[in-house]
This record gives structure tokens, C-alpha cells and sequence, in this order.
């Protein structure tokens, strides 16, 4: 495992997109996450990303987003935390990346506007108004979800202007690693979506926000440092066997999924707040079996 002063950029390795613990009455359970995030350091992850879609952060109060970062922060240090700070507007998302170097973090996580459709000036504007607070800004470029698309050209315009150091890429189109190595070869590509590891980490990513890792901490860095590595055998080897969790994190489900495999597993993954709705019963048989399949090989 690496320490933060082995990492130039905070936002290399393997960054966990933590899963936010709930209790029955869907308040969030702060102590389970602290040891949750406790446990993936300890389990060889770099750092956690914290209020992101895997969070939960749509359906937080200000406060609880707040304590969120706050607690991450107090387990793992801030060296380690890279909050989401995504929101509607540009000034709220600044005022979330503000908080989040106020509370020690080194850097943030920004999808871009997502209220509508926006086009390239207002994506420039965006990012623009965000990196006023000072806190190195990883883009998230997820066109699935937020119907605006981080495309290479545009991200290499984002860096240019130093608005972004990173971009967490999930278009599912491994090819676009090539191109942004292209046209902005300073811009650190991480790996977005969990299916697709092994291809964008032999295009080059300097780092994966990771999804399975909330109930696969040790296999996955396994997976991705033989990846990074070069070494095919032990990659190819563990991304097969992993591969029936990991595609589950392109799915509308992937929330539900990665919580119940976290709680077979023994983790607290807990409930999830509406509008999130329970597996559909063949959904929950599928991950159950596939979880079964990986406690049982020993990667869990």
C-alpha cells in the first residue's frame, strides 16, 4: 500500500466510490462508514470518494453531506478523502468544494452541469467557477447519467485552462483513453466504470474511483496493481472471476447491488434511500450467486 506522500496526486490508485451505511430508519450510520473507510485503507486502497452516486449524496441534507466528508476525513485523513461536489448550480458546487478543502481534503470530484443539456460554454463556466475555491478538480465525465458529455476535445480545453488535473471517465468507450492521451498527454486519465478496468489501465489510467471495492477491497487492488503492471496473467486470471460483480456497476442498480454484496460479506451496506428501489428478484439472485462465487474463491 502506498502513503499519501508516495502519491504526487492525491487521486492515484485506487480510490474507493464509498457506499453510504444507512440504518433501518435511513439515518446515516457515521461510525459504520469511518470503520468502513478504516477498513478499505487498511485493505490496501489508496483513498475514498465520498458523495458520489454510490453515496447517496442526491438525497443527503447539507448537514448530513457535511459530516459525511467531515468523518471520511477524521478516519483516513484528508490526504486520502476526494469528495463529490456535484450540485445544480456552480456556486453551490464551490461552495461543496470549498467545505471540502476547509475540512482537509486534496482534492475534489465535479460531474458537469446536469440540470439540462448544457453545451460547452456552460461546461467551461462550470468547471471555471468551481476551481475558484482552490482544490484540484477531478472531472467526472458520465454522459449515461447527466446527458452531457465530457468529450476529449472538450477536456483537454478544461485542462488547458486549469480547471481540471484528472478526469474519472465512464463513457464506456475504452477508446477515447488514446485520444485524450492525444490532445492533453498531462491530463491523468482514471479508470470510471469497473467493467472496463483492464482496458483502460493498459491504455495508461494513473488511477480507478472503484465501485466493488465496498466489498472487495483486497482483490481489487490485486486486480488493478497486476493491471497497471503489465502482469495480464494475474489480471486477466481475477478480472474474469470478478468480472459478474464489476459489470454490475454500469447498471441503473448498481447502488442495491454493491450493498448487498457488502452485506452477504459480512460489510454493513444497509438499506438506500428512495427514490432507490429494492433488487428485483432475479436481479438479487444474480449478485447473491456472484457473491457467493467470489467469498467462496477466496476474494472476499
Amino acid at each position: 500500500m502506498t502513503t499519501p506522500a508516495d502519491r504526487p496526486r492525491p487521486w492515484h490508485g485506487v480510490l474507493v466510490a464509498t457506499a453510504l451505511p444507512l440504518n433501518g430508519d435511513l439515518s446515516v450510520n457515521y461510525g459504520k462508514f469511518a470503520e468502513h473507510c478504516t477498513w478499505l485503507v487498511e485493505n490496501g486502497c489508496d483513498g475514498v470518494v465520498p458523495n458520489g452516486s454510490l453515496g447517496e449524496y442526491q438525497v443527503l441534507t447539507p448537514e448530513e453531506r457535511a459530516k459525511v466528508v467531515e468523518t471520511a476525513v477524521s478516519a483516513v485523513g484528508g490526504q486520502r478523502v476526494m469528495p463529490g461536489v456535484a450540485a445544480y448550480g456552480s456556486a453551490e458546487a464551490r461552495r461543496w468544494a470549498e467545505q471540502a478543502k476547509d475540512a482537509g481534503c486534496a482534492s475534489v470530484m465535479l460531474l458537469p452541469p446536469n440540470a439540462y443539456r448544457a453545451d460547452e460554454r456552460s461546461v467551461l463556466a462550470h468547471y471555471e467557477e468551481v476551481a475558484k475555491a482552490g482544490v484540484p478538480v477531478v472531472a467526472y465525465n458520465n454522459p449515461i447519467d447527466t446527458k452531457v458529455d465530457l468529450v476529449p476535445e472538450l477536456l483537454a480545453k478544461l485542462h488547458a485552462e486549469g480547471y481540471v488535473h484528472a478526469v474519472k471517465e465512464f463513457s464506456g468507450d475504452v477508446r477515447r483513453a488514446y485520444r485524450i492521451a492525444e490532445l492533453a498527454p498531462e491530463l491523468d486519465l482514471l479508470i470510471g466504470a469497473d467493467d472496463v478496468l483492464l482496458e483502460l489501465a493498459v491504455a495508461g489510467a494513473k488511477g480507478w474511483i472503484a465501485g466493488y471495492p465496498n466489498m472487495l477491497p483486497a482483490a481489487s487492488v490485486a486486480l488493478y496493481r497486476a493491471a497497471v503492471a503489465g502482469d495480464l496473467g494475474t489480471a486477466g486470471q481475477l478480472y474474469r472471476q470478478l468480472h459478474p460483480l464489476l459489470r454490475w456497476d454500469s447498471k441503473p442498480e448498481f447502488v442495491q447491488a454493491i450493498k448487498l454484496s457488502m452485506d452477504i460479506a459480512g460489510r454493513h451496506g444497509g438499506p438506500c434511500r428512495p427514490p432507490r428501489v429494492p433488487l428485483l428478484p432475479e436481479q438479487e439472485k444474480a449478485v447473491r450467486t456472484a457473491t457467493e462465487r467470489a467469498i467462496a474463491a477466496g476474494l472476499a
